[in-house]
């Protein structure tokens, strides 16, 4: 028998509930549909927060240009080492053979001596340590382990060495390994910036660096501030020779440079060594800390942490490989936090 009992209704407080929830719903479906759009930033704005990361960027390569000179020496010097030691190995060698030799004689003649028996088979430090038993040997033996006796000392002093600097090599690597891939990072994410601009405001970026670098190029004012040294003119006159060629990071040339491998390659063309990395530069010569002092050929440093560095071309007029995506050009000293100049 069908039943007719009435379907239960819902309570009022559970309308009251459903009521509330669907209003709020309704509330914030109206909010987000009449929120503004997140707004798409401008060129401009692209172009600045680009201008930082790629400034970013090139802080990162001078300290990874540190590690990477540093990993260059420590190569260098653990190569000179190993080869000592190799040499000091050799030598060794033919001191002990020496004595194996005179010993061997005087087994043959039955003259060996237990105190030679002894060095034979034993650690010479040992058996020099017994002034009783050196007595017993001929002069010419004697001195004959204390060379073996030194060998064996600076052989392992040098292979401490060699041991420490390897040590610290390893650290290096590791450290350069950071250090590309924090450039790295800053580069692309500097590129994600940019793949957001329309092909038509990239157009307008480019043209812009162009002209910057083309009105930098041709059309700048050197005036007529007094020159360097020979050796400084030399080196600003190697940098002239490359206005146009492209900045690449950890770069010295000659296709292409980053800022402390556009002047140390420069300088090497006037015969001159400075450091790889600009901080280090900072510190290669006499510092000249007033702008109206600086002399054409000298270099100029910027920023805080020192991390950019160019030649003061003359009049207020710097000659640098700037950053990403421009090239080797003359700038206003005043479009960066100058420092302080360097005179080599």
């Amino acid at each position: 028998m069908a039943s007719h009992r009435r379907p239960k209704q819902p309570s009022r407080a559970r309308v009251t509930v459903l009521t509330t929830a669907a209003a709020a719903a309704v509330a914030l479906s109206s909010q987000a549909a009449n929120a503004a759009p997140s707004e798409k930033p401008s060129k401009d704005e692209v172009k600045a927060k680009v201008d930082k990361l790629y400034e970013q960027a090139e802080q990162a390569t001078e300290k990874l240009n540190g590690a990477t000179e540093k990993q260059e020496k420590l190569q260098k010097e653990i190569s000179t080492i190993q080869d000592n030691v190799a040499r000091g190995q050799d030598e060794l060698n033919e001191l002990r053979d020496s004595i194996g030799l005179a010993a061997a004689a005087q087994y043959r003649t039955g003259t060996i001596d237990s105190s030679l028996q002894l060095f034979l088979s034993s650690n010479p430090d040992d058996y020099l340590d017994k002034a009783s038993t050196a007595d017993q040997l001929s002069s010419q033996q004697v001195e004959a382990l204390k060379k073996i006796q030194d060998k064996q000392r600076e052989l392992a002093q040098d292979r401490s060495e060699a041991s420490e600097k390897l040590k610290d090599l390893a650290s290096t690597r590791t450290e350069l390994g950071k250090k590309k891939k924090e450039v790295q990072g800053k580069l692309a994410e500097a590129q994600r910036l940019l793949n957001t601009l329309t092909a038509a405001e990239k157009a307008a970026l480019a043209a812009e660096d162009a002209r910057a670098s083309r009105d930098a190029g041709e059309r700048v004012d050197l005036g007529n501030t007094a020159a360097g040294s020979g050796r400084a003119m030399a080196a600003f006159q190697a940098a002239q020779s490359q206005i146009g060629k492209p900045y690449v990071y950890g770069a010295t040339g000659t296709a292409s440079y980053d800022c402390s491998g556009l002047t140390s390659w420069a300088y090497a063309q006037a015969g001159v060594s400075i450091p790889r990395t600009s901080q280090a530069q900072a510190n290669a010569g006499t510092r000249i800390y007033s702008q109206a002092d600086l002399k054409v050929g000298d270099l100029v440093i910027f920023y805080g942490d020192l991390h950019h560095v160019g030649f003061y071309a003359g009049n207020g007029q710097v000659l640098h490989a700037p950053r990403t995506g421009t090239v080797v050009r003359y700038e206003s000293i005043n479009n960066m936090p100058f420092q302080f100049g360097v005179r080599i």
